[in-house]
């Protein structure tokens, strides 16, 4: 990837929707949800603070989230979709599945 992210921003990966149901229902594009989780794969250094600091970053590249439906900016590198957010937008770390 040609792009790195900014303060206290991260690029995550979105996972794929399912196209199966688990009763194994085929789901057409326009009825398959689109998922709020994925990868990330590039965080920046962190928030620049009012003493000049910068704030230390929670997350990491490899780390699986869970991430807000709003305040994210879906963009597309190096012919690629993903996600461009905050740190504060992503609302979970995925410890395991």
């Amino acid at each position: 990837m040609n792009s790195r992210p900014l303060a206290d921003q991260v690029i995550i990966k979105r996972d794929d929707a399912e196209k199966v149901t688990q009763g194994g229902i085929h789901l057409p594009d326009r009825a398959q949800n689109v998922p709020r989780k994925g990868t990330v794969l590039a965080a920046g250094p962190g928030r620049l603070l009012d003493n000049g600091t910068r704030g230390e970053m929670e997350l990491k590249a490899g780390d699986r989230v869970y991430f807000s439906a709003y305040g994210v900016q879906e963009v597309e590198i190096d012919d690629e979709k993903v996600i461009i957010c905050r740190e504060a937008d992503v609302l979970a770390v995925i410890e395991s599945e």
